[in-house]
């Protein structure tokens, strides 16, 4: 009887992880396919090529889709894989924990920019150029990547060396930290928030005075005062993946089917969620891509009807 109950106890178990990964391979290649047609639209359009402010874009989509590669793949790996190399789990950490960090710190870039084109209008060629444009990633991936090294180090420090030839469970809950500096992390996190939000509201505020008393490029002004509160409104939206540590926290106080039951939603509306949203409605509110991206795919569409009629 014991056994019995043990067996269908393990099945269970077995049947709640496989659906819980299966949903999440399943909207995460979703959200990436979706993602995916912005960057195919964005490199099969030279225009955008030389544009800092669409470079800064394809940049934000093509981080997040990183973002859900491997926070998706490290949920599989939790269950799949027990006994992770220690090294490959922390590559995997530190290029996750990086990706959150990237997120805010180019919505901030992408606010600059716009407050350059505005409020400077003529030094708007000389400063936003394409060389400083990869620089400023370049700026990003090295601040993202700064906390997880430093947690590698400590750990190279402190510990002996031999730690690296052992297996560790490698869960996405832990992409904020690869040691054991996850109050640090959320710290962290919420100060480059900080800064970010600072950044938006002087933007904002310095587009709305240009605004007010440059009436020539008032609707030019407007566009760049809607595109700011755009980027508020993504970061808010990206934020949410920042508090995914706290609701877990919150909901290992629950019955164990009750946080079962929170675990995918949890997952879904602070991770994966805002990945979707963030380049979607940027990418379809801007007319020159949206405009770009649905000429080429109608060509595509018409492209087979031809082909399917001939033979």
């Amino acid at each position: 009887m014991n056994f019995t109950m043990l067996q269908y106890s393990a099945q269970d178990r077995y049947m709640e992880a496989f659906v819980r990964n299966f949903i999440f391979v399943l909207f995460g290649t979703i959200i990436n396919a979706i993602n995916g047609v912005f960057v195919f639209t964005f490199f099969r359009s030279s225009v955008f090529y030389n544009d800092p402010r669409y470079i800064l874009y394809i940049h934000l989509v093509i981080n997040d889709m990183l973002m859900v590669f491997f926070s998706v793949s490290l949920s599989v790996i939790a269950y799949a894989w027990p006994k992770v190399p220690l090294p490959f789990c922390v590559l995997l950490l530190i290029i996750s924990s990086a990706t959150h960090k990237n997120t805010p710190l180019t919505l901030a870039g992408m606010a600059v920019e716009r407050y350059i084109a505005i409020c400077k209008p003529l030094h708007h060629h000389q400063i936003c150029t394409v060389r400083r444009t990869y620089i400023l990633i370049s700026l990003i991936w090295g601040v993202g990547v700064i906390p997880g090294l430093t947690d590698l180090i400590v750990i190279v420090i402190v510990r002996p060396l031999s730690i690296f030839t052992i297996g560790t469970l490698c869960s996405s809950t832990n992409v904020y930290t690869t040691s054991h500096h996850e109050h640090l992390n959320i710290v962290m996190h919420g100060l480059y928030s900080s800064v970010v939000w600072v950044i938006l509201v002087f933007t904002y505020c310095q587009v709305l005075f240009v605004a007010r008393r440059v009436s020539a490029d008032k609707s030019s002004a407007k566009k760049a005062q809607s595109t700011i509160l755009l980027h508020g409104a993504q970061l808010l939206i990206c934020m949410l993946s920042y508090i995914t540590a706290v609701i877990d926290k919150i909901s290992a106080q629950l019955p164990l089917d009750d946080r079962k039951k929170a675990a995918i939603p949890n997952y879904f509306i602070t991770n994966l969620l805002p990945r979707l949203l963030t380049p979607l409605i940027y990418g379809v509110r801007d007319q020159l891509f949206y405009r770009h991206m649905k000429r080429l795919f109608a060509c595509k569409v018409l492209i087979v009807k031809v082909e399917s009629t001939k033979q």
